[in-house]
């Protein structure tokens, strides 16, 4: 019996870049886009549609910490932050962040990072109440990016938070009012226990892939492929113009170790920070990042 391809779900940006390289050339894995982002990949997860997802981080997380669905990180995929834009209506009122304290703000799905992150921006920007709790945000679910650019224009939402290079090529329809850069390690890779305990026969195929990650990872981070290949492939695949894909080169960064490598620090990290936020609640015995981390294949660092 042959042994069965590794579904892969990833966000189709050009964080991606690394992964379409080695998927060109690696006939054992089978890339699953999900456009509307992390929401989307953990419902994949938990139907069983994918075997491995490389996601945002706070989302994963706070997803494990929910039992949103059964995974854990194996690995980590970009070291630096994601910068995010927060986004109005071109002809919208909303001037600035300090705007928003109470406004509906609009998100892809339930726990996706447009949604974690707007909590985090209120915790950041101070939005708490007598007692020094986070306010609750309002959200209004609108699935695609196309759609939450449109609810910002017809009143839907007051805004929307995406990655800021994603959003720029939409400036005629939306404004940029501010940024909120993540605190933690922006994408980690997660699995489910169907591929990473043994007998799966795809566990195997994981380790190959992370290995095999990990060198694609290093060809496109070496610094004559920034030059050359690697913003060549972003241009052609993409269609950045050439200045934004050497802005993001120069603010992006991935392992430069082995990709099984995981941050104890950056997890408590995102845990803490979360639960300020009022996304997440410890438990009474706190978080046991054996729950978050799968550490037969990942290394806590």
């Amino acid at each position: 019996m042959s042994t069965p391809k590794l579904r892969i779900a990833y966000v189709p940006e050009h964080f991606a870049s690394p992964l379409l390289q080695l998927a060109a050339k690696d006939s054992s894995i089978e890339l699953v886009p999900c456009p509307s982002g992390t929401g989307q990949i953990m419902s994949a997860i938990k139907a069983g549609e994918v075997d491995l997802a490389i996601a945002l981080t706070e989302s994963l997380i706070a997803g494990i910490a929910k039992k949103t669905a059964e995974f854990k990180l194996v690995g980590t995929y970009v070291t630096s932050p994601l910068n995010w834009a927060v986004i109005v209506g071109k002809e919208s009122k909303y001037q600035s962040l300090a705007d928003l304290r109470g406004e509906k703000i609009g998100i892809s799905r339930i726990g996706s990072g447009s949604q974690v992150m707007a909590s985090y921006m209120a915790l950041r920007e101070g939005w708490t109440d007598k007692d020094g709790n986070v306010e609750p945000v309002q959200f209004e679910v609108l699935d695609t990016f196309k759609n939450l650019r449109d609810g910002v224009n017809d009143g839907r939402a007051a805004a929307f938070m995406w990655e800021h290079f994603t959003t720029k090529p939409y400036l005629s329809e939306v404004r940029f009012i501010g940024s909120v850069p993540t605190p933690w390690h922006s994408w980690v890779l997660v699995a489910p226990p169907s591929t990473t305990s043994p007998p799966s026969p795809l566990l195997p195929v994981l380790q190959s892939f992370l290995a095999n990650l990990t060198e694609s990872i290093h060809a496109f981070n070496a610094p004559a492929a920034r030059e050359g290949a690697s913003k060549e492939l972003i241009k052609g695949h993409f269609g950045y113009p050439e200045e934004d894909v050497k802005a993001w080169l120069a603010q992006v960064d991935y392992p430069h170790g082995d990709v099984v490598e995981v941050s104890k620090d950056m997890v408590e990290k995102t845990l803490s920070t979360l639960e300020k936020a009022g996304v997440l609640t410890a438990p009474a015995g706190g978080w046991n990042l054996d729950d978050f981390v799968e550490t037969s294949i990942a290394r806590l660092q």
